[in-house]
C-alpha cells in the first residue's frame, strides 16, 4: 500500500446521508401539557386535602407534648400552672413558683400548624385539671373538617 492510498478517507463517509434531527410540534407539546394537566387536577386536590389532615396530626402532637410538660410542671412544683400564668411558665419560671424546675419543653413553645398560640384554660372543661386547644384552619371556636377545634382535655 502506497503512502497515496493510505491518506485517502473511504468515499462512503463522504456521502452519508444525514439525519435530521427533528423537534417536537407544537400538536406534541399540547397533548403533553394537557395529560400534565389533567393529572395535576386529579392529583392535586387530594394532596391538599392530606396537608390538611397532616396539620390536625402535627397539632394533636403538640397538643400530647404540652400535656406531657404540664405533667411534669405538677409534679415539680404541686399543681398546674393557672390560666394567668398560662403556659409560658412551661418555659420561664414564674416569679411566685419557689419549685419551678424547668424548662419543662426542650425547644420552647410551638405554635399551633397554623402559625398561633395553643389555648390555655384552668380549670378545664368536663371537669378535667385545665384544656388546651387549637382553633383549626379558621383560629375561631367551632368549625368542622380543617376548621374544627381540636383539644386536648
Amino acid at each position: 500500500m502506497n503512502t497515496s492510498q493510505a491518506n485517502r478517507r473511504p468515499t462512503y463517509a463522504l456521502h452519508a446521508p444525514r439525519v435530521r434531527s427533528r423537534g417536537f410540534t407544537l400538536l406534541e407539546l399540547l397533548v403533553v401539557l394537557l395529560i400534565i394537566a389533567l393529572l395535576a387536577g386529579y392529583v392535586g386536590p387530594r394532596l391538599f386535602g392530606e396537608v390538611g389532615k397532616a396539620k390536625g396530626q402535627t397539632a394533636q402532637a403538640q397538643l400530647k407534648a404540652l400535656a406531657d410538660a404540664m405533667d411534669l410542671y405538677r409534679l415539680a412544683t404541686g399543681h398546674f400552672p393557672s390560666t394567668e400564668q398560662g403556659l409560658k411558665a412551661l418555659v420561664e419560671k414564674p416569679a411566685d413558683e419557689p419549685a419551678w424546675a424547668g424548662p419543662y419543653l426542650v425547644k420552647g413553645l410551638p405554635l399551633d400548624p397554623w402559625g398561633r398560640p395553643y389555648v390555655y384554660a384552668r380549670p378545664g372543661k368536663d371537669g378535667h385539671d385545665y384544656s388546651l386547644l387549637s382553633y383549626g384552619a379558621d383560629g375561631k371556636a367551632g368549625g368542622t373538617g380543617e376548621d374544627a377545634d381540636i383539644s386536648y382535655f
